[in-house]
C-alpha cells in the first residue's frame, strides 16, 4: 500500500514534526510535514483509494495537538468516537481509528517528532567539560558522588578508594581536592544525569570498559554516608567531658569508642545512618555483613550488630534483626494490599486460587522465590534496584520484601491456567493495558470486567 500524502494549509515551515505509523506493518506511515494538516489516505484495508479524513494541527508552545474529523462518518481516537467537525485533543502515543470500527479501518499511532528536540533543546545546560571531571583519575565522573561541605565530585570507586586508604591512615577524613574535612558523602543522582549526557555527546571521553569495572568492584558508597566520629546524643551527653573523654563515651555509634565484635571506629571511620531507627553503625562492606538492603540501597543495622552480638533494648538505638533479613526468612500471611497495583479484586482472586491448592500465601511465595532462585522467572517486572542479584539469602528491608512478594504472585497468577481461576473470572478478556492500566484504579467496574494480571498490548 502506498504512503497517505499530507497537504499543508497553513504551513510552519517544510521539516516533519510528526508522523502517523499503522499498525499494520504492511501500510506505510504518513508524515506530517507542517503545523495545519489535512490527511488524504486509504480509509479502509480493503480499498486503495484515497480520501482527506481528519486534520492534524500543532498547538505552538505547547508540545501537544488537536485532531480535526472531516470525513463523512464518525472516527475513533483513543478510544472515543469523534463526530463529523469535531475536534479533540491527542499527545504522543494516541490511537487514531480511521471510520467508526476498528475491524476494516486501518488504525495508527500518533508519533511526534520535533516536539522532543524542541524540549531537548529549552534544558541544554551550558558545562565546561572539564568541570566534569573526577580530581582523582581526571576522567569523567562514573557513578558520580558528592562530599560535603565543600560539594566537590568524584567517581564512586576513586573516592571509595580514597575511603578506605583515609580509615586506615588519617585521623579525619579530608576532601581529595581541596583537603577540607568532610562530614558526609552520597551519589549525586542529578550529576550522574549530566555525566551520561556529556558521554552521549562526546562519546571518545568514556573510560574503558576495564577500568569501568574496577570503579564499580571499589564503589562502596551507595546511600549517604557519614564521615568520621559520631558526636554524643544529648541524653548521654556530659558537661564534664572533654572533647577526647567524650570521643570515648557515650555516642551514638556503639562502636564510636568501644571495642565490640573485634572493632573499635577511629576518627575516620565512615557511618551509615539506619533508615528504620536513626542509630549509627560503621560502614563496613568488605566484612561480609549486610548493612544496606539490595532493593533500595537504604542502611539498616539489625543484621550488624547481630553479628556484633549486641541486642536491642539497651543503651544504645539498635534495631531488631527482624526489620532487615534474608528475604527466605520473612513471613507473610496474607496478599499485601500493593499486589496487583492495588486491584482488590484481582487480589481475592489469586487468595482463593492459594486457598484451592490448599496452601498459604507463605508456601506460595516461598514456592516461587525458589523458582527465582533458579532462574525461571524474567525479571524484567521486579522493581528492585539490583533485581538480577536479588536470591532468597538477599537481606531485604519490608518494603522492598513486599514489592518481592507482588512480583512473584504476579508470576504465580500468570502461570494459572484460566480454568483454576474461579468460575466469573475465568472468562473476563484481558484488558488492553494490562497491569498498567489506570482505569482499574477508578472504575470497579472495570477492574471486575476485564483480567489486570497480564501483559499491555498498547498503551
Amino acid at each position: 500500500m502506498e504512503a497517505g500524502e499530507c497537504s499543508a494549509i497553513g504551513g510552519e515551515g517544510d521539516g516533519i514534526w510528526a508522523k502517523l505509523v499503522p499498525t499494520d506493518a504492511q501500510c506505510s506511515g504518513i508524515d506530517i510535514t507542517s503545523g495545519d494538516m489535512v490527511i488524504h489516505s486509504e480509509v479502509t484495508c480493503f480499498s486503495s483509494k484515497k480520501q482527506s479524513w481528519c486534520l492534524i494541527e500543532k498547538v505552538p508552545h505547547s508540545g501537544k495537538a488537536t485532531i480535526k474529523n472531516i470525513s463523512q462518518g464518525p472516527i475513533i481516537v483513543d478510544e472515543a468516537i469523534v463526530g463529523t467537525e469535531e475536534t479533540v485533543n491527542i499527545k504522543y502515543g494516541s490511537e487514531i481509528v480511521s471510520g467508526p470500527h476498528r475491524e476494516g479501518h486501518l488504525v495508527f499511532h500518533f508519533k511526534e517528532t520535533s516536539f522532543q528536540k524542541q524540549d531537548t533543546k529549552a534544558l541544554m545546560i551550558p558545562l565546561d567539560v572539564e568541570h566534569a571531571k573526577c580530581s582523582i583519575c581526571l576522567n569523567i565522573w562514573h557513578d558520580v558522588v558528592t562530599v560535603s561541605p565543600c560539594l566537590h565530585n568524584f567517581c564512586n570507586g576513586c573516592f571509595s578508594e580514597w575511603l578506605r586508604r583515609s580509615e586506615k591512615k588519617c585521623r579525619d577524613v579530608v576532601c581529595p581536592q581541596c583537603r577540607a574535612t568532610l562530614q558526609s558523602v552520597g551519589r549525586n543522582y542529578f550529576l550522574r544525569n549530566i555525566e551520561e549526557a556529556i558521554l552521549q555527546t562526546f562519546p571518545l571521553l568514556r573510560t574503558s570498559n576495564d577500568e569501568l569495572a574496577l570503579l564499580d568492584n571499589r564503589a562502596s558508597v551507595r546511600s549517604n554516608l557519614v564521615l568520621g566520629a559520631q558526636k554524643p546524643s544529648s541524653r548521654n551527653r556530659s558537661s564534664g567531658f572533654s572533647s577526647e573523654e567524650s570521643f570515648a563515651s557515650g555516642l551514638a555509634c556503639p562502636q564510636c569508642g568501644n571495642l565490640i565484635g573485634g572493632f573499635k571506629c577511629n576518627r575516620a571511620t565512615a557511618h551509615l545512618q539506619c533508615q528504620a531507627c536513626s542509630g549509627m553503625m560503621p560502614s563496613r562492606p568488605d566484612v561480609g555483613i549486610p548493612q544496606q538492603c539490595l532493593g533500595c540501597d537504604r542502611a539498616f543495622c539489625g543484621a550488624y550488630w547481630r553479628a556484633q552480638g549486641l541486642d536491642p533494648g539497651g543503651e544504645y538505638t539498635i534495631c531488631s534483626p527482624e526489620t532487615f533479613q534474608p528475604a527466605s526468612r520473612w513471613t507473610i500471611s496474607r496478599v499485601p494490599d500493593t499486589t496487583h497495583e492495588y486491584n482488590r479484586y484481582e487480589q481475592d482472586i489469586t487468595e482463593w486460587c492459594i486457598r484451592q491448592m490448599g496452601k498459604t500465601v507463605q508456601a506460595t511465595v516461598l514456592e516461587w522465590i525458589t523458582k527465582l532462585d533458579n532462574r525461571e522467572i524474567d525479571r524484567a517486572r521486579l522493581q528492585l534496584k539490583h533485581a538480577e542479584a536479588v536470591t532468597s539469602r538477599t537481606h531485604l528491608c519490608s518494603d522492598c520484601f513486599c514489592k518481592l512478594v507482588n512480583f512473584l504472585l504476579y508470576w504465580f497468577r500468570l502461570s494459572m491456567p484460566r480454568h483454576l481461576l474461579p468460575p466469573d473470572a475465568s472468562n473476563r478478556e484481558d484488558c488492553w493495558y494490562g497491569y498498567a492500566c489506570r482505569t482499574q484504579h477508578r472504575n470497579a467496574d472495570h477492574a471486575k470486567k476485564r483480567n489486570h494480571v497480564c501483559r499491555p498490548t498498547r498503551g
